[in-house]
């Protein structure tokens, strides 16, 4: 074989080019940044309008019967999920537990909820929360001062660790142990999984309800969300979300974690299992789009850091390897290269709900090039469920299925 000798000049410039279609590293990346840097932005007018009336079939007037008291008017918030019946019947069942059924007193679901809401922004759940609060025994003195935090004079020091749980959860998708444990000092298992999931719910519907650009309804101005009092989220930095031991034992028996762990508490389970929209119903599932929809679980699952929902869906159960998805690219995010623009912008989508509590213009726009309000609607409340998923996982600390993969490490900033 013969050696052709080449100058200095000419092996750079080789160098150069096998560098530049080489492909990158894949590695995690940090995450990006925590929420709640500064108040949310409420945007100024619906990017999906709420359903009016005169288009209002038997099928919406059924809904509207089924799960609003006898004789109220639907909101804005409503009549937003109208465009989508099924999605309100996936929501509203889960809603209405959490709201009306679950093992916490009146007081406490609405500190938690309206704490949620001024976390995220949503003026459109705190008013709709506020005629609640009252009815609750919350004095207007007190509804301020969920909007001031857990660190407000005045609080007990139960409702204050309260507050400081959806802080956390807000904040690092995670509570540690001494919030926890403070909890657990009180509550039983079903009370622990309801006040987490309380938190997680209104997570949910914020994130969804902020990024449609659902109005708030109107309101006397002592009802209204008080932007006077500034915007602040004082919590630790983020611990390690992946424990090695869960804080609730699944039940006996066979089956996957997760259905095992809520289990414990049987009314929650019942009214759980029937919010399968994105899974069961979503036009993302059905139209051959599940590649969108697994990206934008699983980004949401790793910026939330939850490993249950990263390792269920990415396999060997899950369909994210099956489908030929770039697993470790997914944890670089929408700036990785390899990407088209529809993907990273999925990613970016889900990125700004999660850091943000509401999608930018710019990448709302950018979805909408190929995706039609159905559409739309289907890609918001995807990320906006598993964003509640990963919560409630997280602060039980259910544990990966045996034979999963875990989830990759986070590389320090």
């Amino acid at each position: 074989m013969r050696h052709v000798k080449i100058g200095w000049k000419a092996y750079l410039s080789i160098s150069v080019a096998l560098l530049a279609i080489a492909p990158a590293p894949l590695a995690g990346q940090p995450l990006p940044e925590r929420p709640g840097g500064s108040r949310p932005v409420q945007l100024a007018k619906p990017r999906i309008a709420p359903l009016p009336e005169a288009q209002w079939t038997d099928e919406h007037k059924q809904r509207i019967a089924k799960f609003l008291p006898p004789g109220s008017r639907p909101g804005n918030s409503f009549r937003t999920l109208l465009n989508v019946p099924e999605l309100v019947d996936r929501t509203m069942l889960f809603h209405n537990y959490i709201t009306q059924a679950s093992s916490l007193t009146p007081r406490v679901r609405e500190l938690l909820i309206m704490r949620t809401a001024w976390l995220h922004g949503s003026d459109v759940i705190w008013r709709e929360r506020v005629p609640f609060a009252r009815k609750a025994g919350l004095t207007n003195e007190e509804i301020r001062r969920i909007a001031q935090g857990p660190a407000a004079a005045g609080w007990d020091p139960f409702e204050a660790n309260l507050l400081r749980m959806t802080d956390q959860l807000f904040r690092n998708s995670f509570v540690n142990d001494d919030v926890f444990k403070t909890m657990a000092a009180r509550y039983d298992t079903c009370n622990l999984m309801d006040a987490g999931m309380t938190v997680a719910d209104f997570a949910s519907l914020a994130l969804l309800y902020n990024t449609l650009g659902v109005q708030p309804d109107d309101a006397p101005a002592a009802d209204r969300m008080p932007l006077d009092i500034p915007y602040k989220v004082d919590v630790p930095q983020r611990e390690a979300t992946t424990l090695k031991a869960p804080r609730a034992v699944p039940m006996a028996g066979k089956g996957a974690n997760n259905p095992r762990t809520f289990g414990l508490c049987p009314a929650l389970a019942k009214a759980r299992n029937g919010s399968g929209y994105v899974n069961q119903v979503s036009m993302l599932g059905k139209t051959g789009r599940d590649r969108d929809r697994e990206l934008l679980i699983l980004r949401i699952g790793w910026d939330s850091q939850s490993e249950y929902e990263w390792s269920e869906h990415v396999g060997p159960v899950g369909e994210a390897r099956k489908m030929g998805l770039p697993i470790e690219r997914i944890t670089m995010g929408p700036e990785a290269p390899g990407w088209d623009a529809f993907e990273a912008n999925l990613l970016r989508f889900v990125d700004e709900m999660y850091r943000d509590s509401v999608v930018s213009d710019r990448t709302w726009n950018a979805l909408k090039e190929r995706y039609d309000d159905r559409l739309m609607i289907d890609a918001t409340i995807t990320p906006a469920n598993y964003r509640m998923v990963s919560l409630a996982l997280n602060i039980l600390g259910v544990q990966s299925n045996p034979g999963e993969e875990k989830l990759p490490a986070v590389p320090s900033r």
